[in-house]
């Protein structure tokens, strides 16, 4: 039983673990140094201030402990 457990760590491709990687790399970017400019671009055609963005953005950098002032 144990054997089993220890070998499905072996079935996770190194791809996957790849893209997960990159999205967390990409998301540490976003939070911690971005300061709203990409979410800006996804959410200016809707109309949504950019003021109210970067707020947001600089309230979750400093939840996720990024000092960023």
């Amino acid at each position: 039983m144990y054997e089993t457990l220890t070998r499905t760590a072996d079935i996770i491709p190194r791809s996957v673990l790849f893209v997960l990687g990159a999205i967390f790399v990409a998301g540490v970017f976003v939070v911690g140094f971005d300061q709203g400019q990409i979410v800006n671009v996804a959410f200016a055609s809707m109309g949504v201030d950019p003021l109210v963005i970067h707020e947001f953005s600089h309230d979750l950098r400093h939840a996720a402990g990024f000092p960023c002032h």
